[in-house]
């Protein structure tokens, strides 16, 4: 046990201490920050300038609708001309109430969908407004407003002693598939580094002074394990830092400008209830992420991250073990890769179905448990279920460790020759 530790130890401290290990551990928390928020920032930035748009209207109705505004200035203009130095030209034919297709609007390059959407809302309401007067009926725009009033529906569970909490079902796939996609990337990630260490030591003829001291399953078990807890480091680092990153760019961002500002073209009344019902479902998402089941998600995923690590890690191991160059460990780990796709697109398609036959057998199956499982568990699974696909899933992962210990005392020592798999089921089986 000692020496499967100082391997432990080895594989540890070797790798942490590499520039590129600390490069990027250091680095991708600002790169997942980046991607987030840039986008927002450069999304935000308008032209300084306020640009002029030709309004050519025909029926002289609608030109009173287009008030300036810091991005745009409408100019009223007579007749159309394609030379003169605007941005756009909107050209109002006739009466919209009678031909909502007449308006029209011209441009050198493609219309900026801000200004599209400027023109859309102002015209959308006054048409709606027209229409509603042309009825006669008193009364009738209150009428059509309470109409138009959707159904705000919420979603409640019942707890074991039969309170309730608030739920969203949206924020429950989510979680799910946060902590799905995170098993998906550190199996596939470190369990291609686990077989790329074990290249290295063989390619190199270090092997041969280790095994002289030490089992070939111990090498193996230390260098899973050992790779395990620089993955483990290098995640606990990650989270920390980008939720410290993410927790700053938001002070410094400010709100979401969709919430603090009234949406170009729409009524500021109608801006306001718009901000009152987004800030009512802010607060009911709040609510449902903090009533999600983190304890029963937390020892879900601390099982299935650590059972499926070891199934993948240890077959990593045994091929790179097998093999005696990169290119020729293909043939083996593609069908292992593929399986974990195909766990991927399990997932996402139980993802609204998680009581489905699809998300029951994937979740139990252990090739697939470890990435499916986390998905359902946001929407509650039977305990019987969550034993009986842990219990599966290392059962497997020790009879994987087994087999891939059987192959990795034989495999380590082979050099030249690429083996079949009949010759692997051979070495299992050796005494």
């Amino acid at each position: 046990m000692n020496k499967t530790l100082i391997i432990i130890e080895r594989e540890f401290t070797t790798r942490v201490h590499k520039k590129s290990f600390i490069l990027l551990t250091v680095l991708m928390p600002f790169v997942f920050a980046a991607l987030i928020f840039v986008p927002v920032a450069l999304a935000q930035i308008k032209d300084d300038g306020q640009k002029s748009v030709a309004l050519i209207d025909h029926t002289g109705r609608y030109a009173r609708e287009f008030t300036d505004d810091a991005s745009w200035r409408f100019v009223p203009e007579t007749q159309l001309e394609p030379g003169a130095d605007y941005e756009a030209t909107i050209v109002i034919s006739a009466d919209l109430a009678a031909n909502p297709s007449a308006v029209q609007i011209y441009s050198e390059k493609e219309v900026s969908p801000d200004l599209l959407r400027l023109v859309s809302s102002r015209l959308d309401e006054r048409l709606r407004q027209d229409r509603l007067a042309a009825s006669g009926i008193a009364g009738l725009e209150d009428i059509v407003a309470e109409l138009e009033k959707g159904v705000n529906v919420r979603t409640v569970k019942w707890n074991a002693d039969g309170g309730e909490t608030s739920s969203n079902t949206y924020v429950a796939m989510g979680a799910g598939f946060l902590f799905t996609f995170l098993i998906y990337m550190f199996v596939m990630a470190y369990g291609a580094m686990v077989m790329q260490s074990v290249l290295e030591e063989k390619t190199g003829r270090i092997v041969e002074l280790m095994v002289s001291s030490v089992k070939p399953f111990q090498l193996m078990l230390g260098k899973v394990v050992g790779v395990a807890l620089v993955g483990f480091v290098q995640l606990i680092v990650w989270g920390v830092m980008l939720a410290a990153i993410i927790a700053a760019a938001s002070i410094f961002f400010g709100a979401s400008p969709e919430l603090s500002s009234p949406a170009a073209g729409v009524p500021a009344p109608q801006a306001e209830a718009a901000q009152a019902v987004a800030a009512g479902e802010g607060a009911e998402v709040l609510e449902a992420l903090l009533n999600l089941p983190y304890l029963e998600m937390g020892i879900m995923f601390v099982c299935c991250f650590a059972g499926g690590y070891l199934l993948y890690a240890s077959f990593y191991a045994a091929v790179g073990a097998s093999v005696s160059s990169q290119e020729d460990s293909s043939q083996f780990v593609t069908p292992m890769v593929l399986i974990m796709v195909f766990g991927l697109y399990a997932a996402m398609y139980s993802i609204e179905n998680t009581d489905g036959p699809l998300a029951f057998w994937a979740s139990l199956f252990p090739l697939t448990s470890p990435i499916v499982m986390m998905v359902r568990v946001p929407f509650g699974v039977p305990l019987w279920q969550e034993v009986l696909s842990v219990a599966l899933l290392f059962g497997s992962a020790l009879g994987m460790i087994w087999i891939a210990g059987r192959i990795y005392r034989v495999g380590i020592l082979m050099y030249g020759k690429k083996p079949t798999l009949r010759e692997m089921i051979r070495w299992i089986r050796y005494k």
